[in-house]
C-alpha cells in the first residue's frame, strides 16, 4: 500500500520547495518516493514532477481560452482537474512508488475550501494510508498574533481534508534560533503564546479567541521545524510521517518497492 503526503500552506509557505528538498532527501535515503504537482498554475518548479497535472490542465490556457482572470482561472482548472483523476490515478498506478509526495496549488484556499480540493484528495489516496502537511514558514510563526491566526487555518484545513496533519515550521535556516526556540515554546505552552501576544495588544474578547483556537490546535499537535535547504528536520519530520501512518515502522525496509 503506498503512502500519500499532500503538502498544504498559505501561499509563500514554502511547499513547492519542501517538495522539491524532501523528495530529494528521500531519495537520498534510498526510499522510493514519486512528486505529483496538483497546481495547474505553476510556471517554473524545482524539480521535474513524476505526475504533473499540467499535462492535462493548465490555468494560463484555461485563462486565455475562457477570458478569466488569474483568480478565476485557477479555479476553474481546479475544478475542471478532477475530470482527470482517474487518468493521474492511472499514472500513478503505473509509477507504483511507496511515498507520492502530492504538491498542491500555492493559493490553498482555493483547493483547500472548495468542494474540488477535498475530493481530489480523497480520490487520489483512497484505499492508501494518507496525511497532510501543513506549512507555517517562521516569517508568520514568530509574531504571536499571525501564529495565532495561522492556527485557526491549520484547523479549518483539518475540518475540510479531514486528514492527519503535521504541522511543518519551514524556512528554519532565515531566522536566529532564539526565534524558533520561542514558538517551539508556545507550542508547547499555549498560555505562554497568549502572553505574547497580549503583548502585541490583543484585546480581552480576542485573548479568548486566540486561547480557544491555540487551546484546541496546539493539542496533541505534531510540530516539526525544518529547512528545505540545508534538510535540517527532515530525519524528524519522516519519523513523524512514519508514527503516524505505519506505526513507526520504516516502510521502505518493511516493504521493498514493488518496481525493484
Amino acid at each position: 500500500m503506498p503512502y500519500f503526503i499532500f503538502i498544504l500552506g498559505p501561499a509563500g509557505s514554502g511547499k513547492t520547495t519542501l517538495a522539491s528538498g524532501f523528495g530529494e532527501w528521500m531519495v537520498s535515503n534510498q526510499l522510493d518516493v514519486s512528486i505529483v504537482n496538483m497546481d495547474p498554475a505553476a510556471e517554473s518548479l524545482p524539480y521535474t514532477p513524476d505526475i504533473d497535472l499540467r499535462r492535462f490542465v493548465n490555468a494560463r490556457d484555461v485563462m486565455y481560452k475562457y477570458n478569466l482572470g488569474p483568480n478565476g482561472a485557477l479555479i476553474a482548472s481546479i475544478d475542471m482537474s478532477i475530470g482527470y483523476i482517474d487518468a493521474i490515478k492511472d499514472m500513478i498506478e503505473e509509477r507504483r512508488a511507496n511515498y507520492y509526495l502530492v504538491d498542491t496549488p500555492g493559493q490553498m484556499e482555493i483547493f483547500a475550501f472548495r468542494p474540488a480540493g477535498p475530493l481530489i484528495v480523497d480520490k487520489l489516496s483512497e484505499g492508501s494510508g494518507s496525511l497532510v502537511l501543513f506549512l507555517v514558514d517562521m516569517f508568520m510563526a514568530s509574531r504571536a498574533s499571525s501564529f495565532a491566526s495561522t492556527l485557526l487555518l491549520f484547523l479549518s484545513t483539518w475540518l475540510r481534508i479531514r486528514k492527519p496533519q503535521i504541522l511543518v515550521l519551514t524556512k528554519i535556516d532565515l531566522y536566529p534560533e532564539d526565534v524558533l526556540s520561542n514558538v517551539l515554546s508556545w507550542i508547547e505552552d499555549p498560555y505562554l503564546l497568549i502572553e505574547s501576544a497580549r503583548k502585541e495588544g490583543l484585546s480581552s474578547y480576542e485573548e479568548e479567541i486566540v486561547l480557544g483556537i491555540v487551546d484546541t490546535a496546539l493539542q496533541n499537535i505534531d510540530a516539526i521545524p525544518v529547512s528545505a535547504i540545508t534538510w535540517r528536520g527532515f530525519d524528524n519530520l519522516y519519523a513523524t510521517i512514519q508514527r503516524i501512518l505505519a506505526g513507526g515502522e520504516d516502510y521502505y525496509t518493511e516493504e521493498p518497492s514493488p518496481r525493484l
